[in-house]
């Protein structure tokens, strides 16, 4: 048993350093692909604040620059974005570095088409690693899915799509659906990762990266797109949760299959003789 949900992902490459250039960029974009009435539209990781923390970590920049530049769960751009989804009712969810206290950690927020935050995830495996002392690139602690409008969610931002537990995790405290911001590789082995996550936990999977979006729906790619500032879109079959009332529709609509293959079988073998 599967809900038909109507899906776009946006492969936005974000300004560095520049939250008012990307905010504007992915107001536009959002506006643009929300006329297609999607459910959902998702974009890539630190999309808000342009991925910058390569330039602290290469010491481009001092860290107190990106603790400045991070957003608080409540701050304006945030806001911002809550009143953008009520405005197009639908979903949305982007990446973004998320200042809590004087630590940054590279978050992923899921705002529902009524405006409110309803899910947050923190990236819990870096390419780069991570030490006690980068206040500026705090790692996450916790796997979980979180309830929407839409169903059961998780997120994977970006380096977690390599780690099978993550998203086995995710799928295990009940997410149906994943979605992953990426801000990195574009090739044919992480493509093959993606998919083999949706594959070996049987659930769709969008990610928009820069330079590409791929969309995932039993275990088969349905969409695919090349190139940055992108907008794909894509119908992805959803799994309904496990419950009695589930169980016992799948099991009218198999019972009324099975009486017309049963009687097609029959006469087969009756022609036979």
């Amino acid at each position: 048993m599967f809900d038909s949900l109507k899906v776009s992902a946006i492969s936005l490459r974000p300004v560095k350093w520049d939250k008012a250039a990307n905010a504007s960029k992915m107001e536009s974009f959002f506006v643009q692909a929300a006329q297609g009435k999607p459910d959902l539209i998702l974009t890539t990781e630190g999309v808000l604040e342009g991925y910058v923390v390569m330039d602290v970590i290469q010491e481009r920049r001092p860290p107190d620059q990106m603790l400045d530049l991070a957003e608080p769960i409540d701050g304006p751009y945030i806001q911002h974005f809550q009143r953008l989804a009520k405005s197009l009712h639908t979903c949305l969810c982007f990446g973004f570095a998320e200042r809590i206290g004087t630590d940054i950690y590279n978050a992923a927020i899921f705002i529902d088409g009524d405006g409110q935050i309803v899910g947050k995830y923190h990236k819990t495996q870096f390419a780069e690693g991570t030490h006690t002392s980068w206040n500026f690139n705090r790692i996450g602690l916790q796997l979980r899915a979180f309830n929407t409008p839409l169903g059961r969610v998780g997120i994977v931002i970006c380096n977690d799509r390599w780690n099978p537990l993550i998203t086995r995790t995710l799928v295990l405290d009940g997410a149906n659906l994943i979605l992953i911001p990426s801000y990195g590789s574009k090739s044919k082995a992480q493509n093959q990762t993606v998919l083999a996550r949706a594959r070996e936990n049987g659930v769709p999977i969008v990610e928009a990266n820069v330079g590409m979006n791929l969309i995932i729906s039993q275990g088969e790619i349905v969409a695919y797109k090349w190139g940055n500032d992108q907008i794909t879109t894509a119908t992805i079959e959803v799994p309904k949760p496990p419950s009695e009332e589930n169980a016992r529709l799948s099991e009218q609509i198999y019972l009324q299959q099975q009486q017309i293959e049963m009687e097609k079988r029959y006469h087969k073998t009756i022609n036979k003789g």
